[in-house]
Order: structure tokens, then sequence, then C-alpha cells
């Protein structure tokens, strides 16, 4: 585990990256990203450019929240997600206990024959990372519009079973990666705020030996474009 004092992430042990969303029309006409879930992880959009909306889907109901520059937004673990781009929206996200969303706390909408196990699900959802950039979209597209026929069933569901038995599938998909998923969390969101409570105590102690220890740390986007579930991405390597 790291320690507390060496943790060196970014504030909170958030993840940071910068969005631009799909505007690939969907069957419904909708232009935008994968609609998907996030079990433990909440989200949060910090809007920089254009507009649009985030559909969400929860046991309380549908919702639509418009989007445009300025908006900060921002929704917890078990809500089913869906951006829409209205125009060039840019967005900025943070994700919580930086490293598990890549770890797989996310799961996508597909349709439930799709989320009967991990292999099925992964060769739904999987983009070739070796790929040439065309048979990486092709593969981004067909995933995303795979999703949200599931989304769609989903929203139009006329009881709540539907959402509980995706829910069901998903804890049942990423149940086998619990074990790497704690360690993610022990070395990331713990340690930061282990970090906060050991200053505590150091300066209710007088020791002030920590201040003399502050360091900067800046990074540049470690990729650029990537395919990810709602648009093209530029990532951080320090924030996962």
């Amino acid at each position: 585990m790291v320690s507390a004092t060496s943790f060196a992430g970014l504030p909170g042990a958030v993840g940071l990256s910068h969005l631009s969303v799909y505007d690939w029309p969907a069957a419904d006409g909708v232009r935008g990203g994968t609609p998907h879930m996030h079990l433990v992880c909440s989200e949060g959009y910090v809007v920089t450019g254009g507009r649009g909306a985030v559909q969400t889907l929860t046991a309380s109901g549908y919702r639509r929240t418009p989007l445009t520059p300025g908006t900060v937004a921002w929704f917890t673990p078990g809500t089913v997600h869906r951006l829409v781009n209205e125009g060039g929206l840019r967005i900025t996200v943070l994700m919580q206990n930086s490293g598990l969303p890549e770890a797989g706390d996310a799961v996508l909408t597909l349709p439930p024959e799709y989320l009967a196990d991990p292999e099925t699900y992964a060769a739904a959802t999987t983009i070739p990372a070796d790929a040439p950039e065309a048979e990486r979209e092709r593969a981004a597209r067909a995933r995303r519009d795979l999703a949200v026929r599931g989304y769609r069933a989903l929203r139009a569901a006329g009881d709540p079973e539907p959402l509980a038995a995706f829910h069901r599938a998903a804890a049942a998909l990423v149940r086998p990666r619990l074990t790497e998923w704690r360690e993610r969390w022990r070395n990331g969101a713990e340690a930061a705020a282990a970090a906060t409570g050991e200053q505590l105590d150091r300066l209710g102690q007088g020791d002030l030996s920590h201040l003399a220890d502050a360091v900067v740390h800046d990074e540049q986007p470690s990729a650029y474009g990537a395919f990810g579930m709602c648009g093209r991405l530029d990532v951080y390597r320090g924030t996962v």
C-alpha cells in the first residue's frame, strides 16, 4: 500500500481527462456517446465548450440535464448515463477513485444476452488497441450502437425490473475484479484521505516536517484522441 505521506496523485485521488463527445448519430437520431453505468465511482463534468446534455436513468426514473459552458454536473454510482452532443460538446471529466474506472468500473448497457458472462461481454466491447484508426472507430461505433439498443429498452420498460436486472448482471460481470479494485482504492483514494489525517495529527503535535517536503507536479496528456466510451479522450497517465 502507498504510504499516506508519499501519496502524490491529483487532489483527492481523482482521475481527469478531456473529452470531445462523439457526434455520431445513433438509431434514434441522437448524436453522442455510449450509455453505461459505474458501480463504485461517482463522475463529474466541467463543460468547457459546445452544448449538449446528459441523459440519466436511475431507479428514480429518467432525467435530461442540459450541458453548456460553465456547467458542473455529477452523479453517483448506479446512474446509467448517455452524453448527447448538440454541437461541439467538450468536457473535462473528473472520476472518483482514480484507477478504478479504467480497471473496469463501467458496464455498458448492452442487451441482456451480451451480459451473460465476461467473455461474451468483452467480445462485444473491446476495441483492438493496435488496429488502424478506421477499424477502431468502427468498433467504437458498433459497441455504442449496441449499448444504445439496450439503453432504449431500459428506458422504455414500464417497470423497474429490467433496470434492476441490469444492475445484477453488471455486478456479476465485475465481481472477479473486486480484489484488484480494492488494492487500487487503498493505493489511491484511501491513501489520499489518510495523508490528510496524518498531516492533521502532525500539526496537532507541532510537527511541521511535511511542509518542508512539499513538491510540485505537472504533466501533459499521455494520449490524445483515444476512443473512449463517450468520445475522443486526452488522458493523463498520473491520474489512473
